[in-house]
């Protein structure tokens, strides 16, 4: 398995954790991975909702599009397609989603955002697995390793955490039950460890001794010696002290 930040196993052939995905990696999957504008539509739905991969499949066309077609100022996760059935959850549109979604207008279902691929099938939904697959060749096209369907929403939700938006505002987004569940999809990087450390250093004190002036760990390790200390190494040596401490071990 691949590592990723602070030794998180990666998602590699279904096990581990879904990655992270990189602003590159975004671009270059929406640009050259995924192949058409549904694909794109459900997972910018995925990334810019922060939906789970079965929200975001089971969406309703009329929860995303006005009856003359536009994209709504928001859309709708409906609470029956909500892991656990909490509670809808309404998700304001950015103008990248806005955008994917208007190009989408004109092929998505009467009844399903995303409809299963056969055209008889009308209501009924693309599946979760059918969306995998997609991504898994999508990813495999660019190289991308690591990630899954899960990736879109751990990326949203840890872009939000490093934006500094407060977790109970990113729990009303991601319809987690608590916080501690949340926290779970937030990766640390070691940058940000860092940088928490060194935070500590708004606690320095005044007076310490400066690096050259503190004594070496190992003195027996010194590289160099002054010309006292050798000075006073040599008289040592020579003393009849020493003499005589030689002639009593030979």
């Amino acid at each position: 398995m691949l590592q990723g930040v602070r030794g998180i196993a990666l998602k590699i052939y279904r096990h581990g954790q879904a990655a992270i995905l990189s602003h590159p990696e975004i671009e270059l999957l929406f640009a050259e991975g995924l192949q058409s504008d549904r694909d794109r539509a459900l997972f910018g739905v995925c990334l810019y909702t922060a939906a789970r991969i079965a929200e975001a499949c089971s969406m309703l066309s009329e929860d995303v599009y006005t009856p003359a077609g536009r994209v709504r100022p928001s859309v709708n996760i409906r609470k029956a397609a909500t892991k656990g059935k909490l509670a809808t959850r309404t998700i304001p549109v950015i103008e990248d989603l806005r955008s994917l979604l208007s190009v989408w207008q004109p092929h998505a279902g009467k009844i399903y955002l995303f409809p299963g691929r056969h055209p008889k099938h009308h209501w009924r939904h693309i599946t979760s697995d059918s969306a995998a697959a997609i991504l898994r060749e999508a990813c495999q096209r660019v190289g991308i390793e690591g990630a899954s369907t899960h990736s879109f929403r751990r990326t949203a939700l840890t872009q939000m955490s490093n934006a500094g938006i407060p977790l109970r505002v990113i729990q009303q987004v991601s319809g987690h039950r608590t916080l501690s569940e949340l926290q779970k999809y937030l990766e640390v990087s070691d940058a940000q460890v860092r940088g928490a450390v060194s935070a500590l250093s708004m606690l320095s004190y005044s007076g310490k001794p400066r690096y050259n002036e503190l004594e070496p760990e190992f003195p027996g390790r010194r590289l160099a010696q002054s010309p006292e200390s050798l000075k006073s190494s040599t008289i040592e040596t020579n003393s009849p002290f020493i003499e005589n401490k030689h002639e009593g071990l030979s």
